[in-house]
């Protein structure tokens, strides 16, 4: 097969195509085998529009709001309709006889992508999920405490503050610098507001209002000198810039797959050293016989195996572009829409534009023009979709493209936001 021919042809195809193993490996040749370096990939329009071909997005909007859920390419989508129709064919026997057995493939595959033992990996509904296992996996006593920053995500902070009123932990928070580009200032920061109580640390790996990605391993071993275990937060930063377990040299971690791996909505991974798997509780009660199983975590009840099967796709769709690529890419799209803008004084970027502190994510501000207003005139003036984010330390809007993002689109999202700059906001 041709790289172009498949491609083109992505969408439709049948189902003995899209499960043979012939077909599996010939995809991953097909999307890697493009000539050139990274570099030249990342700017190489005719690739990345056979890759934009391979998604069912609305082009009518421009949606660069991929970090809170993104568009599964159409392999995917088609895979888990396939599998939705087999559990309805005889349902407890063919969700439970045939599919629940196929979750174990995917549990290695997500490991080969984490690059760790696939008894370490748990598949779960999303990051928040996976981190709350964790957060409440815990036995901790009254006056222990949490040590998190300021700009962790909402959900978990919610998580900690539940467990301050029913068990009488404290969450403490430091600050960090917006952006942070000095690795060894956030280490001090952690390390300072460390207490004889810190039972835990919980650390994001990409922060999800500005992109900044963190040292997490350098947090994480200075946290292990002191007996201290360290939550990781991995919801944007899981496929959307190559790293592998022992990149963090974590125990603990979670994600979204729904973000920047294109998988279904509604699936992620949790990651928990197996070491540690019999000291943290699941979140839901498991027999004691799964003590030191990894599948204790996923013992919700009656689950859809459509969703979580799926997943498989969309590896497979990830691993054609190659982790490089696709990081090099985003990169290259997130560039290509400040260079535009980064001329005006009124313009703030919160997000490091160094190599390794950020990637597709970032956080833009116009100075004197309220983000929630200019959110919304770009979503109701020119259907761009992006986020507000109003923090005590920093406002701006948030701007996630994906690879089907096209450089038109970003053109026309850099020339409303000069627009915004030059003239303000229309009354209405």
């Amino acid at each position: 097969m041709k790289r172009r021919a498949f491609l083109n042809t992505i969408g439709t195809v049948g189902v003995a195509t899209a499960f043979s193993p012939e077909s599996f490996a010939e995809t991953l040749h097909t999307l890697s085998a493009w000539n050139g370096s990274v570099a030249e990939i990342a700017a190489d329009e005719s690739y990345w529009l056979e890759v934009q071909q391979a998604y069912t997005v609305n082009r009518s909007m421009v949606n660069l709001n991929n970090g809170g859920v993104s568009p599964a390419p159409n392999i995917v989508q088609q895979a888990m309709k396939r599998y939705l129709d087999v559990s309805n064919e005889s349902t407890a026997y063919t969700m439970w006889r045939w599919l629940e057995p196929q979750r174990e493939a995917v549990r290695q595959q997500l490991g080969r992508l984490f690059q760790c033992d696939s008894e370490e990996v748990a598949v779960v509904r999303n990051a928040s999920e996976g981190l709350q296992i964790v957060q409440c996996g815990f036995d901790l006593k009254p006056g222990d405490e949490i040590l998190t920053t300021t700009q962790d995500y909402p959900r978990m902070i919610t998580t900690y503050q539940q467990r301050e009123r029913r068990d009488g932990i404290k969450l403490v928070q430091i600050q960090i610098p917006v952006p942070a580009e000095n690795d060894d200032e956030v280490v001090h920061r952690f390390e300072q507001g460390i207490t004889s109580r810190t039972k835990i640390i919980h650390i994001s790996h990409m922060i999800n209002l500005t992109g900044q990605i963190l040292p997490v391993k350098k947090v994480v071993q200075m946290a292990r000198r002191r007996g201290i275990p360290v939550i990781v937060d991995g919801a944007h930063s899981f496929a959307h810039f190559p790293f592998k377990q022992a990149d963090l040299d974590c125990d603990y971690f979670a994600t979204s797959l729904h973000k920047w791996l294109c998988a279904p909505h509604g699936t992620g991974l949790m990651y928990v050293k197996k070491d540690k798997i019999k000291g943290l509780w699941p979140l839901q009660a498991a027999p004691a016989s799964m003590d030191e199983n990894i599948r204790k975590y996923e013992e919700i009840g009656t689950h859809p195996a459509a969703n979580i099967l799926a997943i498989s796709e969309a590896i497979m769709f990830h691993n054609g572009i190659g982790s490089e690529r696709k990081a090099a890419r985003l990169v290259y799209l997130r560039e290509h829409w400040m260079k535009q803008l980064e001329g005006s004084e009124r313009v703030k970027f919160h997000t490091s534009r160094k190599p390794g502190l950020a990637c597709g994510l970032a956080n833009v501000q116009i100075v004197g023009v309220d983000p929630v207003a200019l959110s919304d005139y770009l979503l109701n003036k020119y259907n761009i979709l992006t986020v507000a984010i109003k923090h005590p330390e920093f406002e701006g809007i948030r701007v996630t493209p994906q690879v089907y993002t096209t450089i038109e689109e970003l053109d026309r999202f850099a020339d409303a936001m000069n627009g915004v700059i030059k003239n303000g906001i229309p009354k209405a």
